[in-house]
């Protein structure tokens, strides 16, 4: 692969023009995908731009073999677009990293108005936004009890619609603000998130512009990287938000001292994991270099803030919304390596029961995530600011080995990287992002694989 990758880096491929040629053709073929909708790898519905192109492109509802082509297509070109404009960039390509990010937020513009390709999370989010419109609780009713008769539970993917919200209360009102305004129609619920999603990722770009060391590296990282625009900004998904409140407090902890820095940290970190959970992650890596410096009373401010913050969030829906992560927290798929793990302890020779192959891997899944981001971490030159490099190394090692995983939870792991000057991580962490893409590539109505 090294040898691939330095052929590929004194080709074509890192020319400026035939790099931003390719991503725009990955980015095209996404978005053929959506203007065709609905298809398998989209949700059941049309968007606006969809409903609108509908009169001059052929529908893909029954190509399923040609839409899936078209998505992977998409993928490995946005691969090669990304690599060729970094690879273009570290031989001396110095673009104005405000016209990229202007060109982008045109990208993004036409992406939130087109079907959500490769993901029915989209469809989850309007049902949960619409049972707290409702006056329900989505931490305690499922799309399947709440929602029936209604034009949002068929488009909810076969798998989720029992399932309950495992997201956090911020989540929870933006869905509810999203459904507020769509009221029974499902589709416009779900344009709306897709805008906001949209503009909470210009918005991230617009902050690594203005803060970041190297803002060309960074625009090319985040808002001008075709990969993630395909997962977060085509998929709608909510890991934009919380990579919005990471890199804020990411940011903040590398500029702002004393108190007023420790509680600005925790109460981004608070808010984070109000979105997901898995923002806790950046917490850790924050906390780890002032645990090396001895800060231990940075650390407790840090975290008392972050505690309180999240309880007082939380305080809204009760005890009752945290249950759903713990159900969550034992699911596995592929290509996770703890799916092979489960599928060998299966086999009837050893008779071990499920009960035990669950508390193994949640056992052991953590610790191989340390193992690894000890691993990533120690591959960053020792003279790199560790308070990107830690949250860094701590969120790619998650998406290595954790038991659940998917594209777009690499946003955290991209977020942090813009921040990080060049290292031989980030080749591996592109070709690991498209290995998921192309993996979870469907339109999220198929199975899915629980422990």
């Amino acid at each position: 692969m090294s040898t691939v990758i330095r052929k590929l880096a004194w080709s074509k491929l890192a020319d400026p023009r035939v790099a931003i040629a390719v991503s725009g053709a990955g980015l095209l073929l996404g978005a053929l995908v959506g203007a065709m909708a609905p298809n398998t790898a989209t949700l059941p519905i049309k968007l606006p731009l969809s409903h609108f192109l509908q009169h001059f492109l052929p529908s893909l509802e029954h190509q399923n073999v040609l839409a899936m082509t078209l998505v992977y297509a998409g993928d490995i070109l946005a691969c090669l677009g990304l690599a060729g404009m970094l690879w273009a960039h570290s031989q001396g390509w110095r673009p104005d990293p405000r016209k990229l990010l202007a060109v982008s937020a045109g990208v993004v513009a036409i992406m939130v108005s087109l079907t959500p390709v490769g993901s029915s999370d989209t469809a989850s989010y309007a049902a949960f936004g619409r049972i707290a419109a409702l006056g329900g609780n989505p931490y305690t009713t499922s799309p399947a009890q709440a929602l029936k008769h209604t034009n949002y539970l068929p488009i909810v993917g076969t798998v989720w619609r029992p399932q309950v919200s495992v997201y956090g209360p911020i989540a929870t009102w933006i869905q509810r603000f999203a459904a507020s305004i769509g009221g029974t129609d499902a589709v416009t619920t779900i344009w709306i998130l897709m805008i906001l999603n949209g503009l909470a990722f210009i918005g991230v770009g617009w902050l690594l512009l203005k803060t970041s060391d190297d803002p060309i590296r960074a625009t090319l990282f985040w808002a001008a990287n075709p990969v993630l625009i395909q997962q977060l900004v085509s998929g709608g998904h909510l890991d934009t938000f919380v990579a919005a409140a990471c890199i804020c407090a990411i940011q903040v902890a590398r500029r702002v001292s004393g108190l007023r820095g420790d509680i600005l940290i925790g109460v981004l970190i608070g808010l984070a994991c109000g979105v997901k959970v898995t923002a806790a992650l950046v917490a850790v890596g924050l906390a780890w270099p002032l645990l090396r410096r001895h800060e231990w009373i940075r650390v407790a401010q840090i975290t008392v803030v972050s505690l309180i913050t999240v309880a007082i969030l939380y305080s809204f829906y009760g005890i009752t919304a945290l249950k759903p992560l713990i159900a969550g927290s034992k699911w596995v798929i592929l290509p996770s390596p703890w799916r092979l793990f489960q599928a060998l302890l299966d086999v009837p020779a050893f008779h071990i029961p499920g009960t035990t192959v669950t508390l193994l891997i949640s056992l052991l899944w953590p610790i191989a995530m340390v193992v690894a981001a000890w691993f990533i971490y120690q591959r960053i030159s020792s003279d790199q600011p560790q308070e990107v490099v830690a949250p860094f190394a701590l969120s790619f090692a998650w998406i290595l080995v954790a038991p659940w995983v998917f594209p777009w939870y690499a946003a955290l792991a991209w977020v942090a990287l813009t921040q990080v000057p060049r290292n031989r991580m980030t080749r591996w962490l592109t070709l690991y992002t498209v290995l998921l893409a192309v993996w979870h590539s469907g339109g999220g109505q198929g199975p899915a694989t629980h422990w």
